[in-house]
């Protein structure tokens, strides 16, 4: 590739950036770093009825929190510039023009309700209505009319579009980076409006005027732009353009695999389709993030890459870092068909990634778990006791309730596990395991577990009569880590008083 790639993220500021969205900026994110290009951030605003406050910040937030940031776009300013399609709408004018002058595009006149006939007519005898080449010559448009009555129409003010005159009847051969060749004959095009009545481009218009003057080498978006791809072509040759290469990415399926992932199919089934939390401006209503629900960004980076690509047969890896996927990464291997979205699996990549992290960030992330519950540790405290529970996580969400009996005494006991532990005879029994706990001098885990274990040996007891009911002396419950390890966390004293509770609780 001697020219220098370039690739762009196009969204539209209408909401939150959806997880398809967010796949579709870490591919081209990946194709540009892989081949040292730019990627770039274009913000498709040209429909202004549908912008929504605070849209365009999030779609930036989300991208650096994912650690993929964009080379170019607004705040970053580079010679293709500006990055908003709502500033550069006084360039698109010029380029409808041309297409008019050239003869590839046409005046149309028809008022709303002059179509919307034309599509009941069409509907009674069971038709579709399209506008293309076998009835633009008789409609209101300046194909039909004589140059005067056009002008005449224009000048007084009569409102009009501008419409792409697409060929009659031509087999366009166009090619596709992922699905090979599409063959399209353009007599089932319609002719699409490329300039609208109140002034502004539509997208297909936009589109390619700002992928030509940005330079843009590879469009990379998904495939519901499929359909689009041949008027697409068609308007860089009309233009006389190179067009860039096209790749359309699979879509992404529900967990069942049946349809398109949709916000919905999140809210039911209790996992995020936003990279992060979003707050309607206008309803309020609050939909759920990967950051805020606790998940990292390699998590997510590392589940959106396999919706849709892997690295070839035989290859069994699937932990990537950001680096490895750009050295991995290639259009050659992504799939055509659409992919499941697993959120079971977006779990194995979180406890994987979980366990990775330093166990210091952890004991500072779970702080202020602890302090909403009056807790306040030292943060060596928390460090060790991340250490020891960490690989039983996937959140740190988790952290309270796999360590709780590290903080507080159980104040209660668990029945099922009561009846199961303490029997007649047991306050006896730990009555002398808190004597030798008492005895024992250098108080650490060693020690405890060489003097208790050696006692438990030495009276020939089983080791469960002894060890169930000091579990369930400790932590209220049977689970958590080793005992020692809880033992010599909460000290001597703490160990001793849980002890007692016990004893006089159950015994």
């Amino acid at each position: 590739m001697s020219q220098k790639v370039r690739v762009r993220f196009a969204p539209s500021p209408t909401g939150p950036l959806h997880i398809g969205g967010v796949r579709t900026a870490l591919f081209n994110y990946l194709f540009a770093k892989k081949h040292e290009g730019d990627f770039v951030l274009r913000i498709e605003d040209t429909d202004q009825t549908r912008y929504v406050e605070g849209a365009e910040d999030y779609i930036v937030e989300a991208l650096n929190w994912l650690n993929i940031p964009y080379d170019e776009g607004p705040g970053k300013e580079g010679d293709a510039g500006p990055y908003r399609q709502s500033e550069r709408k006084g360039l698109y004018r010029e380029y409808a023009d041309k297409l008019l002058a050239s003869g590839n595009a046409y005046y149309a006149f028809d008022t709303a309700e002059e179509l919307a006939e034309k599509r009941a007519e069409h509907e009674a005898q069971k038709e579709t209505f399209i506008y293309n080449w076998h009835n633009r010559e008789e409609l209101n448009n300046s194909l039909a009319l004589s140059e005067e009555e056009t002008k005449q129409k224009i000048e007084s003010g009569e409102p009009y579009v501008i419409r792409f005159k697409a060929p009659e009847n031509e087999e366009l051969d166009l090619q596709d980076e992922i699905r090979g060749d599409i063959q399209v004959n353009t007599k089932v095009l319609d002719d699409k409006v490329l300039f609208k009545s109140d002034g502004m481009p539509t997208y297909h218009l936009a589109n390619i005027v700002d992928d030509h003057l940005m330079k843009i080498t590879h469009v990379i978006r998904g495939e519901e732009w499929l359909p689009s791809l041949a008027l697409h072509v068609l308007l860089y040759r009309a233009f006389g353009w190179e067009a860039p290469k096209f790749a359309h990415l699979p879509l992404i399926l529900k967990p069942t695999g049946k349809g398109k992932l949709s916000k919905r199919d999140g809210d039911k089934m209790g996992f995020p389709v936003f990279p992060l939390e979003w707050k309607d401006p206008k309803t309020r209503d609050i939909a759920s993030g990967y950051r805020e629900d606790g998940y990292l960004p390699q998590t997510v980076l590392n589940m959106l890459v396999f919706l849709g690509w892997n690295e070839g047969e035989g290859s069994e890896k699937e932990i990537y870092t950001l680096e490895e996927l750009t050295q991995a990464f290639s259009l050659a291997h992504v799939s055509k068909g659409g992919s499941k979205f697993d959120p079971e699996k977006t779990k194995w990549f979180q406890h994987h990634y979980l366990q990775e992290q330093d166990n210091v960030v952890l004991a500072e992330q779970f702080l202020p778990i602890l302090k909403e519950k009056n807790i306040d540790p030292a943060l060596t405290y928390v460090e060790e006791i991340v250490k020891t529970i960490k690989e039983r996580a996937t959140f740190v969400s988790d952290f309270w309730e796999l360590s709780s009996f590290y903080f507080e005494a159980p104040t209660d006991f668990d029945a099922k596990a009561a009846k199961k532990a303490w029997k007649e005879g047991t306050a006896e029994i730990m009555q002398n395991v808190k004597n030798i706990i008492a005895e024992v001098e250098d108080y650490n885990q060693e020690n405890l577990q060489e003097n208790v274990k050696g006692w438990i040996t030495n009276e020939g007891i089983g080791f469960g009569k002894v060890m169930q009911p000091l579990r369930l002396s400790l932590v209220g419950e049977m689970k958590g880590p080793d005992l020692f390890h809880i033992m010599t966390s909460i000290g001597k004293e703490e160990t001793l008083k849980r002890i007692d509770f016990a004893i006089e609780k159950l015994g």
